[in-house]
C-alpha cells in the first residue's frame, strides 16, 4: 500500500497536474482546485504566482489588461524539511500527512511499478541537483545530487527530491541535451 504523500506524487508525475490542475488553467481555475489560502506575487504588470505553500502555480500575459496565460507549477517538496504549515488544506484533505523529505529512489520505483520510467536529463546544475523527466507528462523531478553548503538545504540528504515542475517540453529537453 502507498502512503498518501506518496499517492500524491505519484499523480502529479503521471498526470503532469496537481489535484487536476493543468499548467495552462487560468488562475480562477487553479483556486477552485486548490482553495483561496494562497500568497499572490507579482514581477511587473507581466508576471503573477500564487504560493500554496507546496505548489506554485506561474502565468504571465501580453498586456497590463490582458487575460493570464498559465505557464508552469512547481511543487517545492523541499520546504517540508522545516516544517510548519505547508501543505494547503485541499491536499491534506485528499492526501493526509506528507511527510518531510521525498527519497527519490521510492518515488522511481513506485512510479515503474506503474509503467512510468523516468528519463534523466542534463541538469546545467551537475553535481547538486539531477533531473528526471517524465515524458509522458512533461514533468521533471528534481533530485539532490550532491552535497554543497551554498546550494543543498541543510535538512535534505543526496537522493531526497527537492522539487517537481511541469511542464518541461520535448523541445527544452532538446535543449538541456545539446547544451
Amino acid at each position: 500500500m502507498t502512503p498518501h504523500s506518496l499517492a500524491f506524487y505519484l499523480d502529479v508525475v503521471t498526470s503532469g497536474t496537481v489535484l487536476g490542475a493543468k499548467p495552462a488553467d487560468q488562475p480562477d481555475r487553479v483556486t477552485g482546485l486548490l482553495g483561496t489560502d494562497f500568497a499572490e506575487n507579482r514581477s511587473g504588470r507581466h508576471h503573477m504566482w500564487r504560493d500554496y505553500g507546496l505548489a506554485e502555480f506561474f502565468w504571465q500575459r501580453e498586456s497590463a489588461d490582458g487575460p493570464w496565460t498559465g505557464h508552469h507549477f512547481t511543487l517545492q517538496v523541499h520546504r517540508l524539511a522545516y516544517g510548519g504549515k505547508v501543505v494547503n488544506d485541499e491536499l491534506r484533505s485528499r492526501y493526509g500527512r506528507f511527510a518531510r523529505r521525498l527519497r527519490f529512489g521510492k518515488l522511481q520505483r513506485l512510479l515503474e511499478k506503474r509503467g512510468t520510467v523516468l528519463r534523466e536529463i542534463p541538469s546545467g546544475q551537475d553535481p547538486c541537483y539531477r533531473l528526471f523527466w517524465n515524458p509522458g507528462s512533461w514533468t521533471c523531478v528534481t533530485v539532490i545530487g550532491a552535497k554543497e553548503e551554498y546550494r543543498t538545504p541543510d535538512d535534505l540528504q543526496v537522493g531526497d527530491v527537492c522539487g517537481i515542475t511541469a511542464p518541461m517540453t520535448p523541445e527544452e529537453v532538446a535543449w538541456r541535451a545539446a547544451r
